[in-house]
């Protein structure tokens, strides 16, 4: 993330100085940016000399691990590969601060690079995270697994791709409204007959199985008594 958001800012107009690796100085800057693990934001934060604006990019490590800095924090709600060139437009980014002056600079940062700022809490910043792992990094679990089982009847990982490409689609636009399949049609026979399949040939799978029937059943229970 350091290394995509030092590459994104200069181009849309803020200079960078970075990324630093550990030790280096940063004594003729106003604002630094920690991108480093959770774990390291303390330890990071203790090597700025005062009188900084010092933010970090976690989306779980509330304000106080940036000690007695003025402080901020943003997290931009997407995902970057190792090595990718990011693309921030269009994505959100949760932010924090410790003053009306440190929200608005990680606001200004997030707004340069065409992210959407939503303001989060530090009491909220562990329920904000879980959910971004949901969406993010569960997926691709989940496919993950759907790509094990497909293997299995000799369908390539790639025949998935637009259904899942669809799906998300959908949900983007539609919601809950989005869920098809025979659980959302009440088809209990061919989701009986998908859960045998499961447990002979990916027994490890088959608690996801039952545990994402559950949910998708309540989810369209509740969905039918909405409309």
């Amino acid at each position: 993330m350091g290394r995509a958001l030092a590459a994104a800012l200069p181009a849309s107009g803020i200079p960078v100085r970075g990324p630093l690796g550990r030790g280096e100085p940063c004594d003729g800057d106003a604002v630094v940016l920690l991108c480093v693990p959770d774990r390291e934001i303390a330890a990071a934060a203790a090597a700025v000399p005062p009188g900084r604006l010092v933010g970090h990019c976690s989306g779980a490590a509330t304000l106080d691990s940036l000690g007695a800095h003025e402080a901020f924090s943003m997290h931009a709600l997407m995902t970057v590969a190792a090595g990718a060139r990011a693309n921030f437009a269009g994505a959100g980014c949760a932010i924090a601060g410790s003053t009306a002056r440190a929200r608005d600079v990680a606001r200004t940062l997030a707004t340069a690079l065409g992210m959407r700022a939503v303001e989060v809490a530090d009491a909220d910043r562990a329920l904000y995270h879980a959910a971004a792992s949901m969406a993010s990094n569960f997926l691709t679990t989940l496919e993950c697994a759907a790509q094990d089982v497909a293997a299995q009847a000799g369908v390539p990982r790639e025949l998935l791709v637009p259904l899942v490409r669809a799906a998300v689609e959908n949900w983007a636009i539609q919601g809950a409204g989005a869920l098809t399949g025979p659980i959302a049609r009440g088809d209990a026979d061919t989701v009986a007959r998908q859960r045998a399949a499961v447990a002979e040939r990916a027994p490890e799978l088959l608690p996801l199985w039952d545990a994402f029937v559950e949910r998708t059943a309540a989810l369209a229970r509740s969905r039918g008594a909405a409309s």
